[in-house]
């Protein structure tokens, strides 16, 4: 399992290295120079002070070139500096980090936590009225647009009711931590909601897929009960197509949220990048980007050193 994970892991880093370098090269096709931006924000700039500038920031050198010399930086844990925040990428990129993080996991969490046992009691009677009713609910839940549903829980339960605040981190001046719960339990909701149904989909298919499998009618014949086969048998390899939601999601997890990030006001990952790429700041939107990227990778190892744990077999395969 080590020197497949090995492999795996040296895989992504080649796919990352060959990801830098495309991403480098979509990112300097963005209409606008940062040093005619610069100019434009202070007309006392001369068209010396220009050329000095992108000498001095190795602009006037070939893109390939300035690739190798920003990937060498960034291999030593410089970013560079972030043009639309006025301080280092990191700095910028941190907190960001962070309030993306506690909101994607806090709706996996809630996603999970509902769609399993809701997969599992729909697949123990296929047809059944409770089959049809968690069928129509996962099928509303990926249909309806996760901006429309974020900005129907405001209109609801922000202006109509006025039980939680619309959007934002926490209340203006800091409110501790209840204040900062209350902010998330909408953008949370929303992102749970419309994770339930495809997590609830997958876990009834799963597990009406093992129910038939050779080693469950063994378990039965031996006498197990009812719920032993269930939860001791045949969860464990219908967890197998969830552990893929998961790592999607964690994948996701620091671009994903771009939609509930603006519609409720959140400072996360998804809403920094799009600032980014739309304000032109090469650095940030670059790093950012790859961030991301690096994020998916991470998820898709995680996802298969998950399977081997699960099932064995697939590791020897």
């Amino acid at each position: 399992m080590t020197g497949k994970a090995m492999a795996r892991l040296i895989q992504s880093a080649l796919v990352l290295l060959v990801m830098s370098f495309v991403v480098y090269g979509l990112m300097g096709l963005m209409p606008g120079d940062p040093i005619d931006l610069m100019i434009a924000g202070d007309p006392r700039m001369s068209s010396e002070d220009a050329l000095r500038l992108k000498a001095l920031y190795g602009l006037d050198r070939p893109w390939t070139e300035r690739w190798l010399r920003w990937l060498g930086q960034v291999l030593q844990g410089e970013l560079g500096y972030s043009r639309l925040y006025a301080r280092p990428v990191a700095e910028s990129m941190a907190p960001a980090l962070g309030n993306s993080a506690l909101l994607m996991l806090s709706a996996m969490a809630l996603s999970l936590s509902v769609a399993i046992p809701l997969g599992i009691l729909a697949s123990l009677r296929p047809g059944s009225p409770l089959d049809r009713l968690v069928n129509l609910l996962a099928f509303a839940s990926v249909s309806v647009p996760v901006f429309w549903l974020g900005l129907m829980l405001i209109v609801v339960f922000a202006v109509s009711l006025g039980w939680l605040p619309a959007g934002g981190v926490e209340t203006v001046g800091g409110g501790g931590l209840a204040d900062r719960l209350r902010h998330m339990v909408l953008p949370v909701s929303a992102l749970a909601l419309a994770g339930i149904g495809q997590a609830a989909r997958h876990m009834r298919a799963a597990m009406i897929s093992e129910a038939g499998a050779d080693y469950i009618r063994t378990a039965r014949a031996k006498g197990c009960g009812p719920a032993r086969v269930v939860l001791g048998h045949q969860l464990r390899n219908a967890l197998l197509p969830i552990t893929t939601i998961v790592a999607l999601e964690f994948g996701g997890l620091f671009s994903g949220a771009l939609i509930t990030e603006t519609v409720f006001a959140w400072p996360g990952m998804g809403r920094l990048i799009y600032e980014a790429v739309m304000g032109n700041d090469f650095n940030l939107a670059l790093s950012g980007l790859l961030l991301a990227t690096a994020m998916t990778l991470a998820g898709s190892v995680l996802a298969d050193m998950a399977y081997q744990r699960l099932d064995p077999r697939i590791g020897r395969s």
